[in-house]
């Protein structure tokens, strides 16, 4: 058995550009499908799928360690930059998905079987940017406690929004008092039943960030995500340290050598690999059993496409450590058009049932995906209010 190609399809999906890899084998009717999407590097993504493929065109696809070591290892440099690990955890992916369809298994067979019943989702109530919140934060603080009723009401048992603001380095309590209302609303709109999660997206500074980690500590928050830089682990560590909040973070990690510094250094309580820029399934799973040691949770990054929801699925299903799923419903209308999926979900609680179907239990609609071709993404720019460049 022979690969013959390695194919991408780029279907632009609003805010993102999704990136699906398709493997093709020289036996009739077998491919498997990845997902490499990785917003504004599209284009990059897309070129170094081409390079990889020079290296995996003509060798056996059930080889899957050993094609993944060629992908990381060959050409000199190693595959630890964001959109060669993005390229890899594409091939990495649909070549797992080759895999359960060759034993006519579902992926999560591959790895010793199912450690649970069903997977619960969370989504996202969005957030963001919030231009001249000072003057605007009390009708923040109503919007987002409308959204979280909305999401209940939807069958959400929890989800996550960016209730903190841009900041500079240093700022007063403003911000601060603006995160904790927006919190205190999400948390009396739905009570304590349901499990609340903020995302920083990384712009507060450290001192910042542990500014925001103390205030919304009384909120009792499901995880509180990336407070500061994940290259500033120490940080993030004294954060940890200093709020019985679970921490979160790891999505723009690549890599079990980033997550090893990470866990080393106790630094959270949740890992977030994201699975299509990590190294894909086999990275990810060297990644959770090195977090299987540390008694660390895992809770992937998966903002992304169809195909990386799938394979977070399979993931968690046979991942001890693994405790709750992002999903996306709401990007673009038609995207259960572009799918047909394995798996079931319950509206009540959004929770997943197992795949029954080989391999990740997916097909992509190639039809549907070329009446959404590529489209530059929007660009993205963020400056604080004295002018200087801050993070989006």
């Amino acid at each position: 058995m022979k690969i013959t190609a390695i194919e991408t399809l780029v279907c632009h999906a609003r805010m993102r550009n999704w990136i699906f890899v398709k493997v093709v084998t020289d036996q009739p009717g077998l491919w498997g499908w990845g997902e490499a999407t990785l917003e504004w590097h599209t284009q990059g993504v897309v070129g170094a799928i081409r390079d990889l493929s020079e290296l995996l065109v003509g060798e056996d696809p059930r080889r899957i360690e050993y094609l993944w070591q060629m992908m990381y290892r060959q050409h000199f440099w190693h595959g630890n930059g964001v959109v060669r690990g993005t390229a890899i955890s594409g091939i990495d992916i649909a070549l797992w998905d080759i895999a359960g369809k060759i034993h006519n298994v579902p992926c999560h067979e591959l790895w010793g079987g199912r450690v649970r019943d069903y997977i619960r989702l969370y989504c996202h109530l969005g957030g963001g940017r919030m231009e001249d919140f000072y003057e605007t934060a009390p009708d923040d603080a109503t919007r987002f406690g409308e959204l979280a009723q909305k999401a209940v009401e939807e069958g959400f048992t929890a989800f996550k929004s960016m209730a903190v603001p841009e900041t500079m380095p240093l700022e007063g309590l403003r911000p601060v008092k603006y995160a904790e209302a927006c919190v205190r609303a999400m948390r009396e709109a739905v009570g304590d039943d349901i499990d609340i999660m903020v995302d920083c997206h990384a712009r507060p500074s450290p001192r910042m960030g542990m500014q925001f980690a103390k205030a919304l500590e009384p909120y009792g928050l499901y995880f509180f995500e990336e407070p500061c830089w994940p290259e500033t682990m120490e940080d993030i560590a004294l954060i940890q340290r200093a709020v019985t909040t679970p921490i979160a973070t790891g999505e723009r990690l690549i890599g079990v050598h980033a997550f090893r510094e990470l866990l080393e250094k106790r630094a959270v309580s949740v890992i977030q690999p994201d699975i299509t820029h990590c190294g894909g399934l086999s990275e990810v799973r060297k990644i959770a059993a090195l977090a299987e040691a540390y008694r660390v949770s895992m809770a992937p990054h998966n903002p992304q496409g169809p195909v990386s929801t799938a394979a977070s699925i399979e993931f968690g299903f046979a991942t001890p450590s693994y405790i709750i799923c992002e999903s996306v419903h709401k990007d673009v209308e038609w995207r259960n058009d572009v799918v047909s999926e394995g798996f079931t979900v319950q509206e009540k609680g959004r929770i997943v049932l197992p795949n029954k179907k080989p391999g990740l239990g997916i097909e992509i609609d190639e039809a549907v995906v070329k009446k959404y071709p590529f489209q530059q993404e929007l660009l993205q720019r963020t400056f604080y209010k004295d002018g200087s460049v801050g993070d989006w």
